[in-house]
């Protein structure tokens, strides 16, 4: 076997894995700690003066009109599993009218066979495509190799994935992080679509958020801890001796809420994942300043039980929640549902400026950046 050959059918046997792993509640729990969304509520307007007729879900992202503020976020691909999951949740952002993402394209440097998996525009070409790609990958291939790979994907936006906890505890991860946020602003550079970043479930502090925005990204995912913690993904992959070191890591992060709370100065450009679950998750995560909330977890697990039929009963039951939210607090659009229509529990408070000093205390002393 070619060293190419081994190293794709690694990477498809380990994507296979993790969606094996994350697609199965009953064998594995993967989900960190809490998001801060329990702390956040809505001021009910019990006099609303509004028509059901008159909510308009309608959002602007990456030059398209999409039908609601909600994404499906990057997963999976590169396995045959991947491919149909990704095939399934194409169809669903067709049908919604919804941004869609892909997991990471690395495999088709290698394997170009695999396109396929990948070429969601042809399932849904009415509404924006999310490729991926590892921050370790753009600092280290052709800027103009990836460029060509994204032109022919037919893709609306290219991705970058923040990972450092879940490489650390992959044996065969990257374990040198340096470097990646110049290949960032190279790539915005030269990119032929605008550049989306996120994290993968820990977050994005505030001062890395200005850094990203700084350098000409698009948006930025926070996708802070609550959901998905793939370091306990990892975990899984190993012997149950060997956890132990992963098990510390189970509440890691910074909750989504939190961060979203705390970068209201970037309204417009920042993206909520991160344990989004629901419709009232949403309609709190636009509330806190975010553009759009994405969901990942739930709706592979829809995919790959049910297929588009049930990732799209899904994503009905949130967007129907976010309609009434708005509502009952005498809004017509997303955009009305701003900061004015919400009150924090004390200890979120609290939490939130906790967080925000002990973040200016990092550049105060001056910690490099």
């Amino acid at each position: 076997m070619s060293t190419h050959t081994q190293a794709t059918s690694e990477i498809g046997f380990r994507k296979e894995k993790h969606l094996s792993i994350c697609a199965d509640p009953s064998r594995f729990s993967v989900e960190g700690n809490s998001t801060g969304f329990e702390g956040v509520h809505f001021i009910h307007d019990a006099l609303p003066e509004i028509g059901e007729d008159e909510i308009d879900l309608k959002t602007e992202f990456l030059g398209q009109t999409v039908a609601a503020p909600i994404f499906i976020s990057c997963m999976t691909g590169g396995s045959e599993k991947g491919f149909f999951a990704n095939r399934e949740l194409a169809k669903a952002a067709q049908e919604k009218g919804y941004a869609v993402g892909m997991g990471s394209i690395r495999i088709l440097f290698d394997s170009p066979e695999l396109f396929e998996h990948f070429h969601l525009k042809a399932l849904a070409p009415d509404v924006p495509i999310l490729a991926n790609i590892g921050g370790s990958q753009i600092r280290d291939m052709e800027h103009e190799k990836l460029f060509e790979l994204v032109k022919k994907l037919e893709v609306d936006s290219l991705v970058v994935h923040l990972n450092p906890g879940q490489e650390l505890f992959q044996p065969e991860g990257d374990r040198d992080f340096r470097g990646i946020k110049d290949s960032i602003r190279r790539l915005c550079d030269g990119a032929p679509v605008p550049i989306i970043v996120k994290e993968t479930g820990f977050g994005i502090r505030p001062q890395r958020v200005q850094n990203l925005l700084d350098s000409g990204v698009a948006y930025v995912d926070v996708a802070g801890a609550g959901g998905t913690n793939w370091v306990t993904v990892e975990a899984h992959r190993v012997p149950e001796d060997d956890r132990g070191e992963a098990e510390e890591f189970a509440h890691w992060g910074i909750p989504t809420a939190v961060l979203l709370a705390c970068l209201k100065q970037h309204t417009g450009k920042i993206l909520a994942s991160g344990g989004v679950r629901t419709g009232l998750d949403v309609a709190k995560s636009i509330a806190l300043g975010a553009h759009s909330a994405g969901l990942a977890l739930p709706l592979i697990r829809e995919a790959v039980s049910g297929g588009a039929e049930a990732v799209v009963r899904y994503l009905d039951r949130l967007e129907n929640t976010l309609r009434s939210v708005l509502i009952l607090t005498a809004s017509r659009s997303p955009k009305e549902l701003g900061k004015s229509k919400i009150w924090l529990d004390p200890g979120f408070a609290s939490m939130m400026a906790s967080f925000q000093e002990a973040e200016r205390e990092i550049e105060d002393t001056g910690h490099p950046i």
